[in-house]
């Protein structure tokens, strides 16, 4: 067997990226711009806080609406009246949302406190319970976001103000780094013949 050997995922995976190579200064650009939004959002925690809930209550009110519409659109099918009542949710609670965006910054808070406590919980039993190879990592992971659940809990509401907005600024940070790490890993590929 040749040591230039590739399986095929691996090979259609490279051809994928040398077809993108042309266009690494974009996704360095993308990459720059997310970082850049994520240092103002650190830099104005209590407004990205504040602007994250506005956005994603518009995203539920726009998604609820397009969902009303196509459960009209398929009168006919038998999930007609999940997908309505599905839409008028997301839509009520897109409205309050972005009606008292504070208070959507308190509700997502708690929602995030509670899902780091139960999935930390959920990883620290797995881990132990089944003790697969790298085990030790899925423990502390699982043991961090317990901590960190309980840590937001205890200081909620007062965590709200900070907690979303500081998760988002993060966030985008991280994301840009890796939008920039593709497009230098891009820019490094060697020119197709």
């Amino acid at each position: 067997m040749s040591a230039t050997y590739e399986h095929r995922p691996f090979a259609e995976l490279r051809r994928q990226l040398t077809t993108l190579r042309g266009e690494w200064p974009w996704f360095v650009v993308l990459g720059g711009a997310l970082m850049v939004l994520g240092f103002i959002a650190l830099g104005a925690v209590p407004i990205a806080s504040l602007a994250t809930a506005a956005v994603i209550g518009a995203l539920l009110l726009g998604g609820g609406v397009a969902e009303i519409i196509g459960a009209f659109w398929c009168r006919g099918w038998s999930g007609f009246w999940l997908h309505l009542l599905t839409g008028v949710l997301s839509t009520v609670v897109g409205v309050l949302y972005l009606r008292a965006p504070g208070d959507a910054v308190l509700a997502l808070t708690m929602l995030l406190a509670c899902m780091l406590i139960v999935g930390g919980i959920f990883r620290i039993v797995a881990s132990t319970s089944y003790r697969f190879e790298a085990w030790g990592w899925a423990l502390a992971s699982g043991v961090i976001d317990f901590i960190c659940g309980v840590m937001i809990w205890q200081e909620w509401p007062a965590s709200a103000i900070w907690v979303i907005g500081l998760y988002a600024g993060i966030s985008l940070v991280f994301r840009g780094c890796n939008w920039i790490g593709l497009g230098l890993t891009l820019r490094a590929l060697p020119r197709p013949v």
